[in-house]
């Protein structure tokens, strides 16, 4: 049989997905197809990190000079870039991990019609959670190219931040989404909202950890946006070592605890 002419082949067809995927990569597909004529709602949010680096970053960076972190001191803009660049991450994985789940899951009953396929809860699970991440991951490359613009990417470590950031919006991903599987109703979200700022402004994002009292430090030692900031502040700058893969822990476990969470609260939403 011959393919008709003008007929793109999609590279699945070539290359085999492998069978544990095929699920979930449908729901992947499905959200780029949403995206393609709404693409300026999927980066919009990029934008709010960038102004806090460019505002607090290079603007009052100036006046408070340099920071002391790792037994020297860095540039005020260079300490924050690389917390901006993990609660990017962030930012991108529960902005589709809050409203656009609760869209799908309550208004449109999305679900609902693809589980009548031979589809399955985790298919639904990491589908989704693999998009809210990819839209983490974007908002990620494009703030490092705007830290590469402003001269804020001056060391090749900072490159090994990006798999921490992916990580993090990962970890975010699947804790919204099961979190989001308990709100009752559109106002519930603002709850979300009223969570996610003190995560970003008291997670030693804008100055070091040593500058609150102790009783403080431990309420941010246990944040998880904290061991995500921390992650990749140590690897953008240079300062690597083992106890990093403390934090690496930290959000692998938030992943698979989220992960865990949100198949049984699917499970009880959809299976009844």
């Amino acid at each position: 049989m011959t393919r008709p002419a003008g007929t793109a082949i999609s590279p699945t067809r070539i290359v085999p997905r492998a069978a544990f995927w095929r699920g979930p990569s449908r729901l992947v597909e499905r959200s780029l197809l949403v995206y393609k004529r709404t693409w300026l709602v999927l980066v919009s949010g990029f934008f709010e990190p960038v102004l806090y680096l460019l505002s607090i970053g290079l603007g009052l960076g100036t006046v408070i000079g340099t920071l002391p972190f790792a037994g020297r001191d860095v540039r005020f803009a260079a300490f924050v870039a690389p917390a901006l660049l993990a609660t990017s991450a962030m930012n991108g994985a529960l902005y589709d991990s809050t409203g656009n789940i609760y869209f799908k899951l309550t208004v449109t009953k999305l679900y609902d019609t693809v589980l009548t396929a031979p589809r399955t809860l985790s298919d639904v699970a990491l589908g989704e959670i693999t998009w809210a991440t990819l839209r983490g991951s974007v908002y990620t490359v494009g703030f490092l190219a705007v830290m590469a613009a402003t001269g804020l990417a001056g060391s090749w470590w900072v490159l090994a931040a990006l798999p921490a950031s992916v990580l993090m919006a990962a970890a975010f991903a699947a804790v919204g989404m099961a979190a989001t599987s308990y709100l009752r109703s559109w106002s519930d979200i603002e709850l979300v909202q009223v969570a996610q700022l003190p995560l970003f402004l008291f997670s030693a994002t804008f100055y070091p950890l040593g500058t609150y009292p102790r009783w403080l430090q431990l309420v941010v030692e246990a944040l998880p946006t904290y061991h995500g900031v921390d992650l990749a502040r140590s690897l953008a700058l240079g300062d690597v070592h083992v106890g990093l893969l403390g934090h690496v822990a930290y959000l692998a476990a938030m992943l698979a605890v989220g992960v865990w969470a949100l198949r049984r609260r699917l499970a009880a939403l959809l299976l009844h």
